[in-house]
């Protein structure tokens, strides 16, 4: 059997406006099948229960034990890698929205943390009594545990990280958006203002986060595979000329735009 399973689900109605969705992914895969995926990430946080191997082209071989781990905002480009079989479904926070359960997002950043390490209730006893259910029953599981954390917080912090992930949402679907000073306009706040309220709740500034959507979004067009106007690609998504997207794009992600999508071409299973 050779199979990846990746699906999307809905979060419960009270997590709406933090919890962006749940996903999930169980893999079967032939001994000698991997399946490799680079991931530029949405400058979110996923709070996740299962047994996959840890990021990176060649993890060491498993198999790993059922864990909860919560993966801060990630900046940088990443490859997960599956072989032999696994599960794994984390709720992935709308932008800003972990602020609601935590005081200092950024702390998490770049990093893989332990869930009990972050959160009280998110320990690996979770992920172990997950392993039984179906990912529909995982995921009531999981909301109702971060449902019942989140009663503990105060309301104006939990309405502050609302907002940010609110303005944020702005930033995905208004391309128009390209610098600070659009989005506080937009948002009727200061630009100081929306500067402290994004490091708080999304661990990012506003800026790192306007820019990682424009960098998506064309990281998004190269793995589409079809011929890509770069010059009207930068103009679209708000850059100064071709060059200054090609700089970010190489920055962020290690290597410009055509070794990217050469890099995805090849990055399947073999």
């Amino acid at each position: 059997m050779r199979h990846v399973d990746f699906r999307r689900h809905r979060s419960p109605e009270p997590l709406v406006g933090l919890v962006e969705w749940f996903w999930s992914v169980r893999w079967d895969l032939r001994i000698g099948f991997v399946h490799r995926q680079q991931v530029l990430s949405h400058p979110a946080v996923n709070i996740s229960l299962g047994n996959p191997p840890p990021p990176g082209e060649d993890p060491p071989p498993g198999p790993y034990a059922e864990r909860c781990v919560v993966n801060g905002v990630t900046t940088e480009l990443t490859t997960r890698t599956l072989y032999a079989s696994g599960w794994n479904l984390a709720a992935r926070t709308t932008v800003g929205g972990f602020g609601a359960w935590v005081d200092d997002v950024a702390s998490c950043n770049e990093r893989a943390l332990p869930g009990h390490q972050v959160l009280p209730g998110l320990d690996d006893d979770l992920a172990v009594r997950a392993a039984s259910l179906s990912n529909d029953q995982i995921v009531d599981l999981l909301g109702q545990r971060l449902l019942t954390l989140l009663e503990k917080r105060p309301p104006a912090r939990i309405a502050q990280a609302r907002d940010v992930a609110q303005i944020a949402s702005a930033v995905e679907h208004d391309r128009s958006v390209t610098v600070v000073a659009d989005l506080a306009r937009l948002a009727g706040v200061s630009t100081r203002t929306l500067q402290r309220s994004f490091l708080s709740c999304a661990g990012l500034s506003p800026t790192a986060v306007i820019r990682r959507y424009r960098l998506v979004e064309a990281a998004e067009l190269v793995r589409d595979g079809a011929p890509v106007d770069w010059a009207e690609v930068a103009a679209r998504l708000g850059y100064s000329d071709q060059s200054h997207l090609t700089r970010d794009f190489t920055a962020t992600l290690g290597q410009s735009p055509a070794r990217y999508a050469a890099a995805v071409r090849a990055a399947v299973e073999h």
